[in-house]
């Protein structure tokens, strides 16, 4: 497959500035997902010591919640992370690969994970459904073609 130089010039710098977006979002987002893990595991053991608590069952909710502030401010605070919008920026990467894929199909590319381009080979029809409308057509039988200009 040869492309012109001045396309070829255009991918490598659209594979360049891919790469370099999401090798610049890869830092960030290992510290959201750092963050999204150490508040969840600090929830999961907050809820561990209030809900193996005895006088959980016994005092009224807001009561018992005061006497465990640590599940109390980790939930508000995943809460908070999660109404923010953590669970985007734990997954931006991909997000932006998968859309990026997308718009690639229709010029026959797509790409890695890093953002590297991958070519794919030309079609053979200019359209999947050609085969399909000829074979549909030589399949009818018009009433003013003879059955020798109609082989079935």
């Amino acid at each position: 497959m040869s492309l012109e130089p001045s396309a070829c010039e255009d991918l490598k710098a659209f594979e360049r500035r891919l790469t370099e977006v999401i090798a610049a979002i890869q830092p960030s987002t290992l510290r959201w997902r750092i963050l999204l893990g150490t508040m969840s595991l600090v929830t999961f053991v907050g809820a561990f010591y209030w809900l193996t608590d005895p006088r959980t069952s016994i005092v009224p909710l807001v009561d018992s919640l005061w006497n465990h502030p640590v599940f109390t401010v980790s939930t508000a605070i995943l809460l908070l992370l999660f109404v923010l919008g953590i669970h985007k920026l734990v997954i931006a990467p991909q997000i932006i690969t998968s859309r990026t894929r997308s718009v690639l199909a229709e010029f026959n590319m797509s790409c890695d994970e890093t953002g590297k381009l991958i070519l794919r080979p030309r079609p053979t029809n200019n359209s999947r459904y050609m085969d399909m409308s000829l074979n549909a057509a030589r399949s009818l039988s018009l009433p003013f073609c003879s059955s020798s200009e109609n082989p079935q």
